[in-house]
């Protein structure tokens, strides 16, 4: 095992199997990202999504898939030669990769609210690194979806933020703001299974209030006029979005939303207050930090 896996793998509390498989994808999408960096990726796209807020935020959760954002809308990006440089990347800390590329469909029942025709989808498979890690099966395969969104909505802000492992690089990523605006057009417009809702999402939205994180409503808007939940004249104001949100509180399947989240935390106890009047209460009363 290369030297800089065993001390980034010491940094996280790993007590079973499934605890190890996660720290090591997480080091994985790591890696993928300073890939990425020499490629001058994040010259023309921006990180986002869970991974992005566990990494650069401190989301107290695990996060399967990379997603990534144009800067400009662009359908003649091709993410190909971006994959070399993260295959290549992978190689030099002891892992053999491959990735297959694939268009996402437009006609998917799952994320066709949230995930547009034009993001292309690309799944990594890295094979698991010799000896075996802990129950990590020396021949097992992880995998690890790349997303990125060729016809991002207007109106996003970012920053630049610093990773220092393995080696250190620089990510642009969404603001926190435009982040959390992500998230609640998730929370209101995602289909998925049909019509259930991820409790990834409501667990990040609690992270996201507890902070007291800014939102960027005019990103909101935006995310929202382009996949029809707003209408193209339509201006979306505070009062009129607390109203969605506890409508749609109050349609949850909470014990589904609660099955959902649970490989990806450590204490499931944190999920007992889960209910319409819970989140309604919360949005209430918190969710006051809105910027244009």
């Amino acid at each position: 095992m290369h030297s800089a896996i065993e001390e980034m793998l010491k940094t996280y509390s790993c007590k079973t199997v499934d605890d190890y498989k996660n720290a090591l994808k997480e080091i994985l999408q790591e890696i993928a990202l300073l890939g990425l960096f020499r490629a001058n990726f994040f010259d023309k796209a921006a990180f986002y999504g869970g991974s992005a807020l566990r990494i650069f935020y401190g989301l107290d959760r695990f996060s399967e898939d990379l997603d990534f954002s144009l800067l400009k809308p662009s359908d003649r990006f091709d993410i190909a030669p971006y994959c070399e440089f993260i295959r290549e990347e992978l190689a030099a800390f002891g892992f053999d990769a491959t990735v297959t590329k694939k268009m996402k469909s437009a006609q998917s029942t799952i994320e066709s609210a949230f995930i547009k025709a034009e993001t292309l989808i690309h799944i990594l498979q890295i094979e698991s690194i010799s000896p075996p890690i802990s129950g990590v099966a020396e021949n097992e395969l992880l995998k690890i979806k790349l997303e990125i969104d060729t016809n991002p909505p207007a109106g996003a802000e970012y920053e630049i933020k610093y990773l220092l492992r393995p080696v250190p690089c620089h990510v642009r990523l969404f603001s926190d703001s435009s982040l959390f605006a992500g998230k609640i057009h998730a929370l209101l417009c995602r289909n998925w299974g049909g019509g259930l809702i991820k409790g990834r999402d409501l667990y990040d939205y609690v992270w996201y209030i507890s902070r007291s994180t800014p939102l960027s409503i005019l990103h909101l808007s935006e995310r929202m006029k382009q996949t029809g939940h707003l209408k193209k004249n339509e201006n979306l104001n505070y009062e009129d979005l607390k109203k969605m949100l506890e409508k749609k509180f109050t349609s949850i399947d909470y014990a589904q939303a609660k099955q959902d989240i649970m490989p990806f935390i450590k204490d499931p106890q944190i999920l007992n207050l889960w209910s319409a009047d819970f989140f309604s209460t919360i949005t209430r009363d918190k969710l006051i930090h809105i910027v244009g």
